[in-house]
């Protein structure tokens, strides 16, 4: 009876699981193609947008690398957000050296905001363009195409929002491999949905939307009591299939250094996991169903695996192995072809490891972020 019971959970979620991989997922793996060129159709301004709070010695690498831009007609406004740490004076002499750049000072955050969305809104108020791009003071762009890829959907299809890509550096060790793993599947969730109009969020690493739009929203509207999704949860609540893009294309992402303790990191996703539980309800569920399904699969197949073979129902126990072979072949394939057009990297290693993994991560971590009461930006 216990047998069979696994076997139908088994199966079920198996199917499931290889619906997302192959439909879902599998669309920017095997079916997309960049159609962005790289020759702008039209050179509407474009703002790119930074808050930054004591993110000095990032911000001597990010100011010229976004100056430095191929695009015939942008400004780069930093918000600088209650610094410390001699930032104000790096501005005042980078000002001098790139006349695209501008700067805003926040002296204090009110009581009733956030303080990132209070200085995100503060800056795009005064914003010379209507296009703008965001990012972090700690993420540099990976190409001198980085403003024209990424503003394309919306300077020149009319689109409200567009949603790029964030990688972290390459390093060594556990932690840096399981970072890039999980960036990639974040990035290749949202994505995926996106592409099958459906999207449900963005990262302010890599994001571009309207100056008009986000006035016309009232700005964090309905979001300023929320201690994190500046980026997220306003993608989540605007966004639809009809005024969103995404932007696949190695020279359109942004790459920053990822955490170095395993403590900072989990701080970081708990904030992220935090957001998630203001998603619409929705997009909570088609999340996840794949997790739920996820859970089964391997809960069922390990189960069985287990089962089997202590009965040494050896034949039996080849089939569920196999099924876990294949399907682990069928994910590391959307990982590597997802890679490749988001990264422009080659395989991604050990996909079926981090995928267990990510199991265990996902259920543990995701539920203290997604029950914490308070997070904070800086």
């Amino acid at each position: 009876m216990l047998l069979d019971i696994l076997w139908i959970v088994f199966l079920l979620a198996l199917g499931v699981q290889l619906f997302y991989i192959l439909i879902i997922f599998g669309r920017i793996s095997f079916f997309y193609r960049n159609k962005i060129s790289s020759n702008p159709k039209n050179s509407e301004g474009v703002t790119v947008i930074v808050a930054a709070h004591n993110e000095k010695e990032n911000l001597r690498k990010l100011i010229p690398a976004i100056c430095e831009q191929d695009y015939p007609n942008f400004d780069v406004m930093i918000i600088n957000d209650r610094s410390n740490d001699g930032t104000k004076s790096l501005l005042e002499e980078m000002m001098s050296r790139y006349p695209k750049l501008r700067t805003v000072t926040i002296k204090y955050t009110p009581n009733h905001v956030t303080a990132k969305k209070y200085a995100l809104t503060l800056g795009i108020k005064v914003a010379k363009n209507d296009v703008l791009l965001l990012t972090d003071a700690d993420c540099l762009p990976q190409s001198k195409q980085w403003i024209t890829r990424m503003t394309a959907p919306v300077r020149e299809d009319n689109k409200t929002f567009a949603l790029g890509f964030s990688q972290y550096s390459t390093g060594k060790g556990v932690l840096n491999n399981w970072i890039q793993f999980e960036t990639l599947w974040t990035g290749l969730q949202y994505i995926s949905f996106a592409l099958w109009k459906s999207p449900f969020m963005g990262v302010g690493r890599n994001l571009s939307y309207r100056k008009s739009f986000f006035m016309e929203q009232k700005a964090f509207r309905g979001l300023w009591h929320i201690d994190c999704g500046d980026d997220d949860l306003f993608v989540n609540q605007y966004a639809n299939g009809k005024n969103t893009a995404v932007v696949v294309d190695p020279e359109s992402i942004t790459i920053s250094n990822p955490k170095t303790t395993w403590s900072s990191y989990f701080r970081q996703k708990k904030r992220h996991f935090h957001a998630g539980k203001y998603y619409k309800s929705g997009d909570k569920q088609k999340i996840g169903f794949y997790s739920f399904s996820h859970l089964l699969f391997w809960s069922a197949g390990i189960s069985l695996l287990i089962i089997l073979g202590l009965e040494q129902i050896w034949e039996h126990f080849a089939i569920i192995l196999g099924i876990i072979i294949v399907r682990t072949i069928l994910l590391t394939s959307v990982f590597t072809s997802a890679r490749k057009k988001l990264e422009g990297k080659p395989t991604m290693l050990w996909t079926g490891i981090y995928d267990l993994m990510y199991l265990v991560y996902f259920w543990i971590v995701g539920a203290f972020g997604y029950q914490s009461k308070k997070v904070r930006w800086k």
